[in-house]
């Protein structure tokens, strides 16, 4: 049988494993914080000059917020004229929330959008990461962001099996930053309503 004397033994000996397990994960978390948060300032970099190659200059204006989530959005100049915007936003999915970057030209047309994260279901939602669904944005303002059901030029065409991963992006995320921008860079509503959530 277990006395007393071994219970606050046993007792002392977790205090100590959990005390010097909280003090080592609290100096591995100040050791690499630092180094994570420049991973992703660099990351974003990448993802900006990437969406907007012709950019020889991109600048944040401000941020803005949608589900909760703080998402930023910025302009884009080429030998110091504008030539754009970008815009991140989130819309949310079957099974995660989906991270997409959104580059428009100055007349808010899309030029083209990005996936930079996203956990939806392997060979069905994480479809919105092929150029097939992605190329159909190019040229297409907030009004034509519609997800339709069979083949389309004028809106955007469902993955087949992941309607909501397709709304996600296109009805959502895509859309919402599209009137966020047309309302704080342009002054007004563009193509639709100025609501987000």
């Amino acid at each position: 049988m277990i006395g007393s004397r071994d219970i606050v033994k046993i007792a002392s000996n977790l205090v100590v494993v959990y005390l010097v397990g909280g003090v080592l994960l609290a100096a591995l978390y100040a050791k690499t914080s630092p180094i994570i948060y420049q991973n992703s300032i660099k990351a974003k970099k990448a993802a900006l000059e990437k969406i907007m190659p012709e950019a020889t200059g991109i600048k944040k204006l401000g941020d803005w917020i949608i589900h909760d989530k703080k998402a930023d959005y910025y302009i884009a100049k080429k030998d110091s004229l504008p030539c754009g915007y970008l815009i991140e936003s989130y819309g949310k999915g079957y099974s995660s929330y989906i991270h997409v970057l959104v580059a428009a030209d100055m007349d808010l047309r899309i030029k083209r959008i990005g996936i930079l994260s996203h956990a939806e279901t392997p060979g069905l939602g994480d479809e919105i990461e092929t150029d097939w669904f992605k190329n159909q944005f190019a040229k297409k303002d907030a009004a034509h962001m519609k997800v339709i059901k069979g083949a389309t030029d004028e809106d955007i065409q469902a993955i087949s099996g992941a309607t909501i991963s397709t709304r996600a992006v296109t009805e959502d995320a895509v859309k919402n930053a599209l009137i966020y921008l047309a309302h704080s860079v342009k002054g007004g509503a563009e193509n639709g309503d100025q609501s987000h959530r």
